[in-house]
């Protein structure tokens, strides 16, 4: 297996598991459960699953009205966008 199969594996696990804590945060937090820490999902993001947060945001429409994450979300993304853009052009060129 190639380091770039191993790179989109980790990409898309990644994304997953922050999409689904986006999901599992806005189901605890309409049943008044234990809450999933911000720095938790905002680690998950920068790790890799901005992708993920963004989408989950929209989805389950959670912490879309924080500005931290409003504008914090989509600048983690854009910034990893930079970083694969830039690895995927070295892979190319």
């Amino acid at each position: 297996m190639d380091i770039s199969m191993i790179v989109l594996i980790y990409l898309a696990t990644v994304n997953l598991v922050a999409f689904y804590l986006m999901g599992k945060d806005k189901k605890r937090a309409r049943t008044r459960g234990s809450r999933i820490p911000e720095k938790t999902l905002f680690l998950w993001a920068i790790v890799g699953g901005s992708i993920g947060s963004v989408v989950g945001m929209q989805h389950f429409r959670h912490k879309t009205r924080h500005m931290s994450f409003k504008i914090g979300m989509p600048l983690i993304m854009i910034l990893q966008a930079c970083f694969f853009g830039r690895y995927i052009i070295a892979l190319i060129f």
